[in-house]
């Protein structure tokens, strides 16, 4: 199994805790600037940290081999740049597929990974023809084609009437995401099964499922929670599918009270 090469940005001082950031599926490493001033902030209480933003295979600036992929190709790309940036152990947040790439890292490399943040995930999350229609649609229609209805699942309508102006940048981020790479990573998600995973984690766990989701509802953040031993869930009202943006300020609070206990 060859790992891709894997696109990061790196923030923050040399020498402090590293935090890897694993995004949503059709989505690139910038949907995490509304956490990056917080979290490299040497006045909070985790202390600054060194964060790592990385893209999937076959999004961003990572390469996007043909597909299909899986959650432990994912998961093994993401070990593999562990490993070239000489980091032998991190924290881990991510959010969709980030999440269900770091479920896979702390349950099968928990070595690795010292605290996990899962937000608006699934272990599970059938039915598998669904996420094949997807990738069939994107390779033959391209991204275009799935756009709006991405991102009426990523953000609320309230919040899209609102602030069109922020909701423009992340419509161009799934439209520029290749639409190979989109596809090879639906059919990730169409043969994903986790659940019998999460009794496996024992990297401290915080779960975050946004109240409006209607990709992974709160439903799916629970059964995370109820999976993972000592885990803690929290549901963020007012918040669709990229919650980390629709609430900003709430979610990185979370992140970082969740690193400095």
């Amino acid at each position: 199994m060859t790992a891709t090469t894997l696109f990061q940005r790196t923030t923050g001082p040399l020498g402090a805790r590293t935090l890897l950031l694993g995004g949503s599926l059709g989505s690139n490493l910038d949907m995490w600037r509304p956490q990056l001033p917080a979290l490299t902030d040497a006045t909070q209480p985790a202390g600054p940290l060194r964060v790592v933003r990385f893209d999937h295979r076959g999004h961003g600036g990572s390469p996007a081999p043909t597909g299909p992929y899986t959650i432990e190709e994912l998961g093994r790309d993401t070990l593999a740049l562990l490993d070239r940036l000489g980091i032998e152990r991190a924290s881990y947040c991510g959010l969709s597929l980030g999440g269900m790439v770091g479920m896979w890292l702390a349950a099968n490399a928990p070595d690795r990974i010292d605290r996990l943040v899962l937000i608006c995930t699934a272990a599970h999350l059938p039915p598998a023809g669904s996420w094949l229609a997807r990738a069939e649609q994107v390779r033959t229609g391209g991204m275009p084609s799935v756009a709006d209805a991405v991102l009426g699942r990523w953000f609320t309508p309230r919040f899209r009437a609102a602030l069109p102006a922020r909701v423009a940048p992340y419509r161009a981020m799934i439209a520029a995401t290749p639409a190979e790479g989109y596809a090879g990573c639906c059919e990730a998600i169409s043969t994903m099964d986790l659940l019998a995973d999460l009794p496996r984690i024992v990297a401290p766990t915080l779960v975050i499922a946004g109240a409006d989701d209607p990709a992974t509802p709160p439903e799916h953040g629970e059964r995370i929670h109820a999976g993972i031993a000592g885990s803690r869930l929290v549901v963020v009202p007012s918040a669709a599918h990229l919650a980390n943006v629709e609430q900003p300020d709430a979610i990185t609070h979370l992140i970082l009270d969740h690193l400095a206990t």
